[in-house]
């Protein structure tokens, strides 16, 4: 609390040399019908308001408001500022902690996070609000000159609540952004830093600046007439053609186009947006924006970049689905259409940043699935673009044709494959034909469908996934022991088998049996998959469960020794026809199983808006790489000691809650291998 005597809510607290009032805000809770507003987004079974979603508005105090000045008083005095781990399921009625520099670790090609909270101590703006804190980054340098540039490298987005648990991660705009603060909440940004493969190694430093500013203040750039932006775009524009046009040029015409370049950037300095920027002598007359940072938040941040890049293919396969049916209903997009394919085309590509190697999926009767990478035949050139792409670990072939789905067109799928097999991608290649089978029923049907395709590509790879053998055929007398007769009731007609978690409960030991029949030298692998199992306290994706919960489900992965990964879905909301209607979880499943974004209209930006656990997922695949690394030098069971060492991972029910030792962890990777 600032000043020297804590008072009651009513009295009254000492800004700097300002005495205001404190206003009680818990008086205006619970307002009349009309006050009352519901959270940003609905969902459905679960949730809840256990991160502090509050069924009332706050009003703030007109007098508190012109008591305030915020280019007066220090933005520390009327706000906390402190950061956390991008583990941290950040509520609003988080309670602040003290400022520290942010400092990261990383290597090349990858990403890592933080979180900044903001939590006002006082109001000093009317509207509801407690006020706007202006949102400013600067570039990361080296004492070399090298830079993380803002916008390329660093990115800021906004934390919004998905059923009252901080989830969506909204772009904000860089390299200035305002936010409303409400009063008696923490709001949360999550900062990403993108370390490019070709970065050199060093320390990078900058800052974060945060200030509280008056409500009605707009960025310079925002703030600007549309015609005014254009023209000064345009003039900028003009500049860099003239620059591009000297290429081979005589030294004359060398010399006319500096002047014409000269008079040019003249033109743009002496609009109307930089006057007063200069004073009668020509020097930059910074007073007025020397004092607004000087009361401004200055939070320091620093990343490590060190000698080890993460490679752009990633090691372990992890297949996520998407399904083509949302989209179309979302979007109005008609299947086949040219909107269709730029459709899955801006899916396919944002999901590929997160070392997701992405497949489309349609389901059909009793689970049979429609599983594909590439929408366009195998002979467009798209085909070679999306399967070629080293950051694609593998890739989905689909049974049927796309466009058709009937099983009479089945007859294309061979041409298509004869095609695909002369590629050096085909390696890439998997089949997903049914999920998660029941009956013998399903699994006669996968046999089917495995022989008819091995009769023309016998080294076409299909995946199965299941969590049971036939139930009205029992492999053996329990349940479990079925469970392991699986890939000897499928061979030859399955080579990744990908069996559930849940399967698996707390018991590490259990691997051990499923390994063993798997027949590795004959080219089968085993993968896993979560979806609405396990539940907590194991790790899954479910909304708000802890963020080391989400990292931890690779951590699992990794001790298991898997060697791939897929995940049922990851748009799979509840039906709905327009692109902005809210977000709701599907009936029956945990919130947050099968959606791992949100479409960018809900929150007003047509770019995808990712949640919290999907760069988690992120966080824990670039972990195995890490832990890759250690193993080539070190072996296997000296990366499974460091996870256990370390405190991050010992077991389904045994994982730090914490940040810490996951620092830890990285570190020592850093220590014992850096070139």
């Amino acid at each position: 609390m600032i000043g020297n005597t804590r008072h009651r809510d009513d009295e009254v607290v000492k800004l700097g040399e300002v005495e205001v009032p404190r206003v009680n805000h818990f008086r205006y809770l619970g307002g009349s019908a009309q006050d009352i507003h519901a959270p940003p987004l609905e969902g459905v079974s679960g949730g809840g308001t256990s991160y502090g979603w509050i069924n009332g508005d706050v009003h703030g105090s007109g007098h508190l408001q012109r008591t305030v000045d915020p280019t007066e008083i220090r933005t520390a005095d009327l706000l906390h500022v402190w950061s956390m781990p991008s583990t941290a399921n950040v509520g609003q009625q988080e309670m602040p902690r003290p400022t520290e520099p942010i400092k990261l670790l990383a290597a090349r090609n990858e990403r890592e996070s933080t979180q900044i909270a903001l939590r006002p101590k006082v109001s000093w703006a009317g509207s509801g609000i407690a006020g706007v804190a202006q949102i400013h980054c600067t570039d990361l340098c080296s004492t070399s000159g090298d830079r993380l540039v803002v916008g390329q490298s660093l990115s800021l987005r906004r934390v919004a609540a998905i059923l009252g648990v901080p989830d969506a991660l909204v772009p904000l705009d860089l390299p200035i952004s305002q936010l409303n603060l409400n009063p008696m909440e923490t709001t949360v940004i999550w900062v990403s830093v993108d370390v490019p493969t070709e970065q050199p190694t060093g320390l990078y430093e900058g800052e974060i600046i945060i200030s509280a500013i008056k409500e009605d203040t707009q960025s310079s750039v925002h703030g600007l007439p549309k015609s005014e932006r254009h023209q000064i775009y345009s003039e900028i524009k003009s500049c860099l053609d003239i620059v591009d046009a000297v290429a081979d040029k005589p030294y004359e015409d060398v010399v006319e186009r500096v002047k014409s370049l000269s008079a040019n950037l003249q033109r743009v300095l002496l609009s109307p947006t930089f006057l007063g920027c200069c004073s009668n002598n020509g020097s930059s007359d910074m007073m007025d924006e020397d004092v607004f940072t000087d009361l401004s938040v200055r939070l320091k941040l620093s990343v490590t970049v060190w000698d080890f890049s993460i490679p752009v293919t990633p090691s372990l396969p992890a297949v996520f689905g998407i399904s083509e049916t949302v989209i179309e209903d979302r979007y109005g997009v008609e299947h086949g259409s040219d909107e269709w394919y730029n459709a899955l085309e801006q899916h396919f590509k944002w999901l590929l940043q997160y070392r997701i190697s992405p497949f489309f999926c349609r389901w059909g009767n009793g689970m049979r699935v429609l599983a594909y990478t590439c929408p366009w035949p195998a002979d467009h050139s798209k085909s070679d673009e999306y399967h070629s792409d080293p950051r694609l670990a593998a890739y989905a072939v689909p049974f049927a044709p796309i466009l058709s789905g009937s099983d009479a067109a089945k007859c294309s799928l061979q041409k298509e494959v004869e095609l695909l097999k002369t590629k050096s991608h085909w390696k890439k290649a998997y089949f997903y034909l049914w999920d998660e089978p029941m009956t013998l029923e399903h699994y006669n049907s996968i046999r089917s469908m495995s022989t008819e395709l091995h009769t023309y590509a016998p080294d076409a790879r299909v995946l199965t996934t299941y969590n049971s053998g036939p139930n009205d055929a029992p492999l053996a007398p329990t349940n479990f022991e079925a469970f392991l007769e699986v890939p000897n009731f499928l061979r030859p007609h399955t080579q990744i088998y990908c069996t559930s978690e849940l399967m698996l409960g707390n018991r590490d030991d259990l691997v051990d049996d499923i390994i063993s029949e798997i027949q590795v030298d004959n080219g089968e692998e085993w993968w896993t998959y979560v979806c609405l199992g396990p539940s907590d306290p194991q790790p899954n994706w479910h909304l708000g469960m802890r963020g080391t919960q989400h990292r931890a489900v690779m951590w699992r992965v990794w001790r298991e020794g898997g060697t791939g990964f897929l995940y049922w879905g990851s748009n799979c909301y509840e039906k709905a026809t327009v692109a902005s209607a809210e977000i709701k979880f599907r009936r029956g499943l945990p919130p947050g199983d099968g959606v791992l974004f949100y479409p960018g209209e809900v929150f007003s930006t047509n770019q995808l808006v990712a949640s919290m656990r999907l760069e988690r997922i992120l966080s824990g695949l670039q972990d195995i790489e890490y832990l890759k690394l250690y193993a080539s030098k070190y072996g296997r069971q000296a990366s499974l000691a460091l996870l256990e060492k370390t405190g991050v991972y010992q077991g389904p029910e045994q994982y730090t809650p914490g940040h810490m030792p996951i620092d830890t962890m990285r570190a020592e990777v850093y220590y014992a291998c850096q070139f």
